[in-house]
């Protein structure tokens, strides 16, 4: 009988051991997806915010900066604005 319960003791102890280092293995690799899974999810993120991204307003065209223009220099010729008035829209228009 003591051999019978040294056998049962032992099998226990190994079972015990391999259960443990069994567990401290899943939490390691468990730990390490999480880590895997949340820079995959910043990076899926980051990408659908760089897709759905409002495109930047584009430039108006040259033709329409030159009617201003043309029209600017009608106004300041009849008298409706000054020298200063007209280089300053004329600026504005321009860096535009």
């Amino acid at each position: 009988m003591p051999g019978l319960l040294r056998g049962l003791v032992r099998t226990a102890a190994v079972a015990g051991t391999a259960t443990a280092v069994s567990g401290r293995i899943q939490r390691r690799q468990n730990a390490k997806f999480v880590q895997r899974d949340a820079a995959t999810a910043a990076a899926r993120d980051q990408a659908y915010m760089e897709q759905t991204a409002p495109p930047a307003p584009a430039a108006p065209p040259a033709t329409d900066r030159l009617e201003q223009l043309k029209t600017l220099g009608e106004l300041r010729q009849s008298g409706v604005l000054t020298d200063a008035e007209f280089e300053a829209q004329k600026a504005r228009i321009l860096a535009g």
